[in-house]
């Protein structure tokens, strides 16, 4: 139940906050003053779309904020708060902000969330009915939900759901190998072709680097071979010249003199690490040289192995590196199409077991929702005559076709339609054509679909194109629902308005340069002024107050007996 409403410049509100009980509160005020944006700012707390629009001229952002209390909250909207670790204890406070550059945010306990578990948190704890609300009620997918609503068949189809995604599932992997297996002996002869090439090539992972490497030594070998041996000249075979000589002569000058001066000896064994460092380089470059010698049969086996990598890797079109890569794709192709006749048998078998289990579960939801649709149906037709369609009657038809593909629904074609007159046939909800009626049966509706549960429900104008005691009936149904949980209705009907628990009036302010809309609760004496100026326009007159008087005190009395009297949902509807 919602508790507390705040709203800050929000289209042209600056700034309300109100207190909400349960119960029925109805909204008035003048044609447009703004009563419907209660409503807008409602859909936007519970995770509707936003824009800068929204926004009053001249504010920084719109905040909508609401308080909700969980006492009697459903067991779905706890558990959800659970799994999104939002830690709620007694209440919730939704919160949502929106900028002037449309960007929105969204907060649940101060835990910023996104818009899309907002919306998921909104569709619980408010149920919107705009006046436009039967418009939805032609469409199939809209009348499905709201048997399964009515019904409480909301985990039933959550398993066919379930059991239709297991199913479609293991169809698409089947039509996959099945259609694999149709090119199956073309496409074994070739992998197995492929796959033998490549087993054959024996690449070894960096041996294309170390070839690579290999062929540009030995293409340059003259090079090497030259430098090597000018290198190893001047370290070691020059006679008299060469480093190492020069290096030993030294040595011999300085022994002599060592003896003479101690400071002269620290420098002999720096040239005896000279002398054999210039020894071992001498010894390496003729290991180097040699080998060059010896290479030169080496470098036509190498340029051969790296033109048959090169070539294999332009048959498949891709880089010599990605070909051991590909080595292991085509070796997985070729055994999973190998092992194919076996999986696809292993497959089918799996598939009739998800099918079978589907449809398991899909015959038991739509038995259910055949049941529930005659309950359902007498629950409509009963409203239908309260609300003055005397002899109308109206029919939701399952038709439960078994042979049709599996869908994420159920096996089940529903099908409201109604007849507003007695002797006339049932038709289609969209070709209804009166306007009074069309709002009357979408009243009828709402109430008998509404839960149960403690969600905000709020009404925009559904009385729109009603009046005389028709209104009446109808105030009496929203206070009904009202006495079970927390009903806001926004209306022009005074006949409504005096049906409720509360009253607030919405009023629209201006000083000619900025527009603003405040709302009061109302006394009983400021309802009965109010609903004076429903009832007789800008004059109210003494005869206007008496009757909206009346009109309180006949609500009143009806209190006494019509709010111990609860609207129960017939047993079918449940036990189905």
């Amino acid at each position: 139940m919602l508790t507390h409403l705040q709203i800050r410049d929000f289209a042209i509100i600056d700034q309300v906050e109100l207190e909400l009980r349960p119960g029925l509160t109805v909204l008035t005020g003048e044609t447009g003053a703004g009563k419907s944006i209660l409503v807008d700012a409602l859909q936007l707390l519970a995770g509707g779309r936003a824009g800068a629009e929204v926004v009053r001229h001249g504010a920084e952002r719109a905040e909508v904020s609401g308080t909700f209390d969980l006492g009697r909250a459903p067991r779905e909207l706890k558990q959800w708060l659970e799994e999104q670790s939002v830690n709620a204890g007694g209440e919730l406070i939704v919160r949502r902000v929106v900028g002037t550059d449309g960007r929105s945010r969204a907060y649940l306990n101060g835990q910023a969330v996104a818009v899309q578990l907002l919306r998921e948190a909104g569709n619980i704890l408010i149920d919107i009915h705009g006046q436009h609300e039967f418009q939805s009620l032609t469409r199939a997918a809209a009348q499905r939900e709201l048997l399964d609503a009515y019904a409480g068949l909301t985990p039933l189809t959550t398993q066919v759901g379930i059991a239709h995604r297991v199913w479609l599932e293991l169809l698409n992997r089947t039509l996959d190998l099945e259609t694999r297996a149709r090119d199956r002996d073309a496409k074994l002869e070739l992998l197995r072709y492929q796959v033998q090439e490549l087993d054959a090539l024996k690449l070894a992972p960096g041996e294309l680097e170390g070839l690579t490497e290999e062929h540009a030594r030995l293409a340059n070998r003259g090079r090497l071979a030259t430098g090597a041996q000018t290198a190893l000249a001047e370290l070691y075979e020059n006679e008299g010249g060469s480093a190492h000589a020069t290096i030993s002569r030294a040595l011999a000058a300085l022994k002599g003199l060592a003896a003479l001066d101690a400071k002269l000896a620290g420098v002999l064994p720096l040239l005896e690490e000279a002398q054999i460092q210039v020894s071992e380089a001498a010894r390496e470059l003729e290991h180097y040289r040699d080998s060059l010698d010896l290479d030169s049969a080496r470098q036509d086996l190498v340029e051969r192995r790296l033109a048959a990598i090169e070539e294999l890797a332009r048959k498949h079109r891709i880089e010599p590196a990605q070909l051991p890569e590909r080595a292991g794709v085509l070796g997985s192709e070729l055994a999973a199409l190998e092992r194919a006749d076996q999986d696809l048998s292993v497959l089918r078998k799996e598939l009739a077991v998800a099918l079978k289990n589907y449809r398991t579960q899909a015959l038991e939801l739509s038995g259910k929702r055949m049941a529930a649709s005659r309950a359902l149906a007498r629950d409509i037709s009963a409203r239908m005559q309260q609300l003055g369609m005397a002899g109308g009657r109206f029919e939701a038809d399952v038709t439960q076709d078994g042979n049709a593909e599996p869908n994420q629904h159920g096996i089940d074609s529903i099908d409201f339609r109604v007849s507003a007159n007695p002797g006339s046939p049932p038709r289609a909800l969209a070709k209804v054509a009166s306007g009074g009626e069309l709002s009357r049966l979408s009243l009828a509706v709402q109430v008998s679909i509404a839960q149960e549960e403690s969600r905000c429900m709020v009404f925009d104008e559904v009385d729109s194109g009603i009046g005389g005691a028709i209104a009446e009936i109808i105030g009496r149904e929203l206070r009904a629902l009202g006495s079970r949980g927390q009903v806001l209705c926004v209306t022009h009907l005074p006949q409504v308005a005096s049906q409720a628990h509360h009253h607030l009036r919405v009023l629209k302010l201006t000083d000619g340069r900025t527009t603003r809309t405040t709302l009061t609760e109302l006394s009983v004496d400021d309802r009965i002024e109010e609903l004076a100026r429903m009832l007789g326009g800008i004059e109210v007159s003494a005869k206007a107050r008496e009757h909206a008087r009346e009109m309180l005190g006949a609500a009143e009395r009806d209190t006494r007996t019509s709010d111990t009297v609860r609207t129960r949902r017939p047993p079918a509807a449940k036990g189905a």
